[in-house]
């Protein structure tokens, strides 16, 4: 049984808003995989929850006028999946939502739940970072935009203020078009469990060079992070064996894992040089073949 003191039904952005000024001890509820586990367990601090699931306003994928791709809040990682748009420009973050437990949590789980989280863990954050991802949240006092990067304060905390709404994702064309990627996830047991460690790599290619590389990890540090030192050693090399030598000496230099009862710290540190050679070979793969690659317009 839950233990649930209040539950309201948002039925708009607004709403929900004005709700969460009105009930400040309250939490947001969109797809409820995590939330109501916490609540079932006991723990304090969901006990008073305000109902998004299901806002039309939170649950699309599109591109703007000036070509952004925007992915509500409110998406599920079955959405993300299945979505046309994202298959052809942003296939990294088709990987990640494939990544997601099983079929039934896929289908409820969404995006903007698994971000607010705050954990490092998520596995659609590795993918945002590398796609500098504009986080446009919706609060009493209007709208902002926030950097993924910079949403993160901490472990297990986000920039989330009282009444704020996190409404959708933005990736501007400069950071993805053109652009090849992969999502590469380590756990014991597949997508049917928490990532040991998670990466991320997006990269362009020309003549035969890395003319763009960026590369993120989740469970590598106490929030998701991008490895600038190896960024920048693999910018303008060329694309050859010594590549992936190159990436796997230097990424330990970014990262800081720790020991857990699921891993070690050296098991993590050793996942990340492989994993972050692996999924550059990916992401070159999809540079080099780019079938199906072209962009979308709509889901």
């Amino acid at each position: 049984m839950f233990d649930l003191q209040t539950y309201h039904k948002a039925g708009s952005v607004e709403e929900a808003i004005a709700l969460l000024a009105a009930n400040p001890d309250s939490r947001l509820l969109a797809g409820g995989t995590d939330i109501l586990i916490k609540l079932r367990h006991g723990k304090s601090g969901f006990a008073e929850l305000i109902d998004i699931h299901g806002l039309a306003e939170l649950r699309s994928i599109r591109k703007d006028a000036e070509e952004n791709i925007l992915i509500g809040s409110g998406t599920t990682f079955t959405d993300i999946i299945e979505s046309k748009l994202l298959q052809r420009s942003i296939p990294m973050l088709c990987d990640a939502a494939q990544s997601v437990g099983g079929p039934q949590i896929r289908n409820m789980a969404t995006i903007g739940g698994n971000i607010c989280n705050g954990v490092t863990s998520a596995d659609s954050a590795p993918g945002l970072f590398g796609l500098n991802a504009l986080l446009q949240i919706h609060g009493p006092d209007g709208l902002r935009e926030v950097p993924v990067a910079e949403f993160y304060l901490g472990p297990g905390k986000v920039d989330l203020r009282r009444g704020d709404v996190l409404v959708a994702f933005k990736i501007t064309p400069e950071n993805y078009a053109g652009s090849f990627g992969y999502y590469y996830k380590y756990a014991m047991r597949d997508a049917m469990d928490i990532a040991t460690i998670g990466c991320a790599v997006s990269l362009k290619t020309a003549a035969s060079k890395v003319s763009d590389y960026r590369i993120a990890f989740g469970v590598a540090g106490p929030t998701p992070i991008r490895c600038p030192k190896t960024e920048q050693a693999v910018l303008g090399r060329e694309l050859s064996a010594e590549l992936f030598d190159c990436i796997a000496e230097v990424v330990i230099g970014d990262v800081n894992p720790r020991t857990s009862w699921r891993a070690a710290k050296d098991f993590r540190l050793n996942i990340i040089q492989e994993l972050a050679k692996r999924a550059t070979h990916k992401a070159l793969q999809r540079a080099l073949h780019p079938a199906g690659q072209k962009e979308g317009e709509t889901i």
